[in-house]
C-alpha cells in the first residue's frame, strides 16, 4: 500500500471546488453505510437526504468526479465509495502525528475512525517529560524533541495539533518545517502558515458559541411570539370595554317610551347642562 508522501489527492487539478470536497466525506459516511447494509443502488434524493444536501446540489457534486448515475436505477454504492474513497485520497495509508497527547489528545488517539478511513497514527508527541514512554491506545507517547526525526522516519505529511494555545504555533512551525504539508489544528488559536500548508481548524467551544446563539435566537422569538399575543389580547379586552361604553352611553341617551314628551331633567355629563335641551 502507498504511503501519505508519494501521492496526493488531484482535486485541485481537477478544478473540484472547495465546497464540494467538504462535502464529500459526507457522502461517503452516508455511502459506507448504505454499503454496510448490502444495498447495492441509491437514488439522488436519497443519499441526498442521508448526507444533508440538497439533491440538486449532490447531483451538481459529483458531476465533478464524472459520475451521473443511471436515469431509474440511481448510483452504484459500491462504485461511488470507491470513486469518493479514491478522490480523497483514501485508498492509499496516511500516517499521522498528534501532538499534545492531554485529554483531547488521548482522545483523539482512541478514536477508531481514523485507521477505518486510512489514516493510520503513527506517532503521539509530548512535551512533558513525564508523558515518554507512556502507553496510550497502545503506542507509547515520546517527546517533542524527537519530532523532527518522527516525521522523517514514518514519511508523514499530516499533523494533529492538540496542545494548548500558546505552543500551537511553535509546534506548527516544526511540523512544517519538518514537511507536514496539512494539519488539523484543535487548539483555540488561528495558526499562520505558508503557501503550500492547508490548515483545518476545529474548535469546539467555537461551535457550542453558535449553537448558543442560535438558542438565544429562538428564545427571543419565542418571547417576540408570547409579547404578540399579549398585546393583542389587551387590544381585544380594550376593543370589548369600549364597545361595553358606546352602548351604555347609547342606552342613557335614548328617550323612555313611556315617558311623556317634554323637556327631559336628565343631566348631561357636566351635572347642569341638560343632555337634550329643549325646542
Amino acid at each position: 500500500m502507498a504511503t501519505g508522501r508519494t501521492h496526493r489527492p488531484a482535486t485541485r487539478s481537477r478544478g473540484i471546488p472547495e465546497a464540494t470536497v467538504a462535502r464529500l466525506p459526507l457522502y461517503l459516511r452516508a455511502l459506507t453505510a448504505l454499503s454496510e447494509r448490502s444495498v447495492p443502488t441509491v437514488s439522488s434524493e436519497e443519499l441526498a437526504a442521508a448526507a444533508g444536501v440538497n439533491s440538486a446540489k449532490l447531483r451538481k457534486d459529483f458531476s465533478y468526479l464524472g459520475s451521473y448515475g443511471t436515469r431509474g436505477v440511481g448510483y452504484d454504492v459500491e462504485y461511488l465509495v470507491y470513486q469518493i474513497s479514491r478522490e480523497l485520497g483514501l485508498t492509499q495509508d496516511w500516517p499521522v502525528v498528534i501532538v499534545g497527547i492531554g485529554n483531547l489528545g488521548a482522545a483523539l488517539a482512541n478514536y477508531g475512525g481514523f485507521a477505518s478511513r486510512g489514516f493510520r497514527v503513527a506517532a503521539l508527541i509530548d512535551a512533558d517529560p513525564a508523558m515518554a514512554g507512556k502507553p496510550v491506545a497502545g503506542i507509547a507517547v515520546q517527546h517533542t524533541d524527537e519530532l523532527e526525526k518522527i516525521i522523517t522516519d514514518n514519511g508523514v505529511s499530516i499533523g494533529v495539533i492538540a496542545t494548548p494555545a500558546g505552543a500551537a504555533q511553535q509546534v506548527c512551525d516544526r511540523l512544517v518545517a519538518a514537511g507536514v504539508t496539512s494539519i488539523l489544528n484543535f487548539a483555540p488559536t488561528v495558526l499562520t502558515v505558508p503557501d503550500g500548508v492547508d490548515v483545518r481548524k476545529v474548535d469546539l467551544s467555537i461551535e457550542l458559541q453558535i449553537l448558543a446563539f442560535h438558542e438565544q435566537r429562538k428564545a427571543g422569538e419565542d418571547a417576540g411570539h408570547d409579547e404578540a399575543g399579549d398585546a393583542r389580547a389587551a387590544a381585544a379586552r380594550e376593543a370589548r370595554r369600549a364597545v361595553r361604553e358606546v352602548r351604555e352611553a347609547v342606552g342613557k341617551a335614548a328617550p323612555d317610551a313611556d315617558a311623556p314628551a317634554g323637556p327631559s331633567d336628565r343631566k348631561g355629563p357636566d351635572g347642569d347642562v341638560p343632555a337634550v335641551m329643549p325646542a
